[in-house]
């Protein structure tokens, strides 16, 4: 009975998870195609200002609202949180820059790299030993941007900088031990000021796309927080039912997914150089999913009858 009620659970984790990297891949992207007259800044704004409503109102639902400020009573959780929020709002601030800037390549290339930087991170901050695959899958990523760097003259700062703010993000995370939902509401409390100050100055120069577009981008606008809430939900519940192993693998949706639109709607050049840095990542990320599905098969225990 155990056993069946872990698989059900594990079907059922399997469904959220891939609900919020398919969404993750696809609809995030196209809304802020959509809307990519819209300032970046002000985007981002509205997916805090409209998306914290929604948080409180689910840690109302989850009774959840006295952990969620009881984290910030113990200070190094809350310098953690206040760290944990500069790097994803780095992040977001990145990402839609990617798409309303017709450079979703970019962003896919990053979140393929993303988890061979965590990896790395853990290695270098927590002392986590990497296995010899993983170290050759490091080192051939590294390979990648380096070659992209090379062949386009530039760094690929899309494609370093969303992997390395998302890895830095989840290595804070884990250290701090607190909820992903009561987390993320924290976080969006501490950026609110900052978002409301510029909402201001934006109200004040007359350029508020709130107020200035028409009614589709207000309504647009107000759903930013939707847009972001619900794969997170999804993704938290997936989480909770799943194996990191399998969550490892399944991430690779989204990123896919982003490559797919970036080509076949978006209409973005699929150059040979980026082809050559796409194949070395692939192999770095075959290499990793194959050691991480390895290393979960031998200390995989069996479910209990």
């Amino acid at each position: 009975m155990t056993g069946q009620t872990k698989s059900a659970g594990g079907g059922a984790g399997v469904l959220f998870a891939i609900g919020a990297y398919l969404w993750w891949a696809f609809v995030t992207p196209l809304y802020f195609k959509v809307f990519k007259e819209v300032p970046v800044v002000e985007l981002v704004i509205w997916r805090v200002m409209s998306g914290l409503p929604l948080l409180f109102a689910l840690l109302v639902y989850r009774k959840k609202i006295k952990e969620c400020f009881g984290a910030l009573k113990d200070k190094k959780t809350f310098l953690l949180l206040l760290a944990s929020t500069f790097f994803i709002s780095v992040n977001w601030i990145v990402y839609v820059i990617s798409v309303v800037t017709d450079r979703l390549l970019d962003s896919s290339l990053g979140y393929y790299i993303n988890p061979l930087v965590t990896v790395a991170f853990g290695f270098l901050f927590l002392g986590e030993r990497l296995h010899r695959l993983q170290k050759v899958a490091v080192g051939i990523a590294l390979v990648g941007v380096l070659f992209l760097t090379v062949a386009q003259g530039s760094l690929p700062w899309i494609s370093i900088s969303l992997p390395c703010t998302f890895a830095m993000y989840g290595l804070l995370r884990k250290i701090m031990g607190v909820g992903s939902i009561e987390g993320l509401t924290v976080e969006m409390m501490f950026t609110l000021p900052i978002c409301v100050v510029l909402q201001w100055w934006l109200f004040s120069t007359e350029s508020a796309e709130i107020v200035a577009g028409n009614s589709f981008i207000t309504i647009g606008l107000l759903l930013g927080g939707i847009v972001t809430i619900v794969p997170l939900l999804l993704f938290a519940s997936g989480a909770s039912r799943l194996k990191l192993s399998t969550l490892g693998i399944l991430q690779y949706i989204a990123p896919t997914g982003q490559l797919l639109l970036a080509i076949v709607i978006f209409k973005e050049d699929f150059t040979t150089n980026r082809a050559i840095v796409f194949g070395l990542i692939w192999l770095a990320v075959a290499l990793y999913s194959f050691d991480a599905w390895r290393t979960s098969t031998l200390t995989a225990e069996p479910l209990a009858e």
